[in-house]
């Protein structure tokens, strides 16, 4: 049985939510010295093969085996197509934009989930949580465009929330491509191995293409690297999917939309970038529709019988 959030794992999930908020501001700030594809094709190879180690060695989990390529191959690209967006996405606007629109994933794999899984058809509540969450969006993408004066700046700065806004929507996908395949199955260290592995084999041949592999040994990009790769990708993941077999998923999904809310916190601290005041309401209304639409099973017992999931109750998703 899983339990409740209790005082010992909120705090943990402080901690897993400011190490992922803080994802998309490492990359950014060492832009200079490795372009950010580059940055995440390696941190990927890496994590990886640790991960395998671990599985393997460590937790010595058993794979499924059999019937498990066609799955692989789906999460493995859409993985790799959202951290292809996220990367081109940074060269053109800022980290703390970037966390907002990528946070929307859970809005597209409840949508996803919605039409291919009948246990996961949206309630009235969840509904409204949803629209909350595109009048944020709406609100963060449109009216500081809106308000820029620089019609050049306006013109790549929309396209990098726009290539955010797409890769939330990749990573929602894979959600959906893992709950309905047997995947689901699967050991939390092979999915994500497999995500990672994905984002490798795909994200170096691109950066080559795209002529992005300038490398300089900086001890900034050594330190963004060594972050992303043990902090984000293998350590905090691992955590994550411990706390996912103790926990109840859906608290547990409630507290990771922290995460956007500190990305621009550190967006402004650490990069001196300067959200406007409609960006911020906007991400505020995003992460409220966001908590709606993962936490309405306990939000559910405070309305009327009308605003509750009609048949088949959720199986809950939770994303970090």
């Amino acid at each position: 049985m899983r339990k409740a959030v209790d005082g010992r794992a909120a705090l943990v999930m402080v901690a897993l939510c400011m190490t992922w908020s803080l994802q998309q501001v490492a990359v950014k700030a060492s832009a200079a010295d490795a372009a950010p594809v580059f940055q995440l094709a390696l941190r990927s190879g890496v994590a990886a093969a640790m991960v395998f180690f671990h599985a393997r060695f460590v937790a010595r989990d058993r794979w499924l085996k059999g019937r498990m390529l066609a799955p692989a191959i789906a999460v493995g690209s859409l993985f790799a197509l959202e951290f292809l967006l996220v990367a081109q996405g940074l060269n053109w606007t800022s980290a703390s934009h970037m966390v907002v629109f990528l946070y929307t994933a859970p809005l597209f794999a409840a949508l996803g989930l919605h039409v291919r899984l009948p246990d996961e058809r949206l309630s009235r509540l969840q509904w409204s949580g949803m629209s909350l969450a595109f009048v944020g969006i709406a609100l963060a993408f449109l009216v500081p465009a809106l308000l820029e004066p620089d019609h050049g700046r306006l013109a790549s700065w929309m396209l990098g929330d726009l290539l955010g806004l797409c890769g939330g929507a990749a990573w929602g996908m894979t959600t959906v491509a893992v709950r309905t395949s047997r995947m689901s199955e699967a050991p939390a260290t092979q999915t994500l191995f497999y995500q990672l592995a994905g984002a490798f084999v795909i994200l170096l041949p691109a950066a080559m293409l795209l002529g992005q592999t300038r490398f300089h040994a900086s001890l900034l990009l050594w330190s963004s690297l060594v972050f992303q790769t043990v902090f984000v990708c293998f350590a905090s993941f691992l955590i994550w999917f411990a706390m996912l077999r103790r926990y109840l998923a859906a608290r547990l999904g409630v507290l990771s939309f922290m995460t956007p809310l500190f990305g621009v916190v550190w967006g402004v601290v650490l990069l001196n970038e300067r959200p406007t005041a409609a960006f911020v309401l906007g991400a505020v209304l995003v992460c409220v529709g966001l908590i709606v639409v993962n936490g309405d099973t306990w939000i559910e017992t405070w309305l009327p019988p009308s605003w509750r999931r009609s048949e088949h109750p959720s199986t809950g998703t939770a994303h970090p």
